[in-house]
């Protein structure tokens, strides 16, 4: 297929280490995730149903510790991974082009445990993938793996050098896109209909870039109570994922 649009960015220089049974076990299943080491303690390993090119190392608790960031819950399992390899945008709106699978693009969403919740909550609703900003992303990382709870492994993740053209391409294809914002006169229930459906999220705190919000098709918000001014992204992200499962 002719590559159109976005180069796929080159991969993180470092090796990002997992922690906990979920990301790890998920790491291993993973057919096209390469994990180079794993650390854990005997009881954490033992059932575990490990290739034998795999290096192992048994340690103690308090080894594992010193594998990962201060009062990291590792549950007895580290992993040493290389990254995914990259994604071609066009390559995801291709698979979903049968179906109505939601998109999930995130406008400058930089916090690690906010991508990793929001892609397990892509997961849970079957969504097709999220999409990504090349630089204002973070990076695979354990942070955002034990987030995902798994779903790192599981749920497409493009990264795109400009957010506004991937827009462009996401609406040739089909998708109907809805930016969720709080200054928006009407709700996501009332314009998400039966079309396929992009949703698009803005930063914590700052929202969407104004260019973002120009390349969308509609603008809705979620009908929360004014007693609090916003949801946590990821809270709305699943809010939204649900909307449109349940539509």
């Amino acid at each position: 297929m002719a590559r159109k649009g976005h180069r796929p960015s080159t991969g993180v220089g470092n090796r990002p280490r997992f922690w906990g049974r979920h990301a790890v076990t998920a790491a291993l299943a993973n057919d096209s995730r390469t994990v180079r080491k794993l650390w854990g303690t005997r009881e954490a390993l033992a059932g575990l149903d490990l290739p034998p090119t795999l290096s192992v190392t048994f340690a103690e608790v308090t080894d594992l510790g010193r594998l990962v960031p201060a009062d990291a819950p590792h549950q007895g399992l580290v992993a040493e991974v290389d990254p995914l390899d990259e994604m071609w945008l066009a390559d995801l709106l291709h698979a979903g082009r049968d179906d109505t699978r939601p998109l999930i693009v995130l406008d400058q969403v930089t916090d690690p445990h906010n991508v990793g919740a929001i892609l397990r909550s892509a997961a849970a609703f079957d969504a097709l993938g999220i999409v990504t900003q090349d630089r204002h992303a973070p990076p695979e990382s354990g942070t955002v793996a034990r987030a995902a709870s798994g779903a790192l492994e599981t749920v497409p993740w493009v990264r795109v050098v400009n957010l506004a053209r991937a827009l462009e391409e996401i609406a040739e294809a089909g998708f109907w896109r809805v930016g969720l914002t709080g200054h928006a006169e009407q709700t996501f229930a009332q314009v998400i209909g039966q079309q396929r459906i992009a949703i698009v999220l803005g930063a914590e705190g700052e929202g969407m870039r104004q260019n973002t919000e120009t390349h969308c098709d509609q603008l809705a918000r979620l009908p929360i109570s004014d007693k609090v001014e916003s949801l946590n992204v990821s809270n709305a992200a699943a809010i939204a994922l649900y909307a449109v499962a349940a539509r």
